[in-house]
């Protein structure tokens, strides 16, 4: 029981002294300071991924950016495929 306890408080030990060098390793990806959308079109929704921001209008379409701000795809969405 003892040898247990031991080593439980060491893992415990090691992972509170490490994971904080671990988490801030990683640093945030860098957005552009603004993205221009067409004219006309409003911001719904976005999310981001390696290298791209995808962002979800009002008028049903996604505008594929990239992290430097530059419109490179636009994307109409369809209605009606889930009925």
């Amino acid at each position: 029981t003892l040898t247990m306890i031991v080593a439980v408080i060491t893992i415990v030990g090691v992972l509170v002294t490490r994971a904080p060098q671990v988490f801030s390793s990683a640093t945030p990806p860098v957005l552009p300071a603004e993205l221009v959308l067409p004219a006309g079109a409003e911001a719904l929704a976005f999310t981001q991924g390696q290298g791209w921001i995808a962002v979800v209008t009002r008028d049903q379409r996604i505008l594929i950016f990239d992290r430097k701000g530059a419109l490179r795809q636009e994307v109409a969405l369809v209605e009606g495929l889930a009925d």
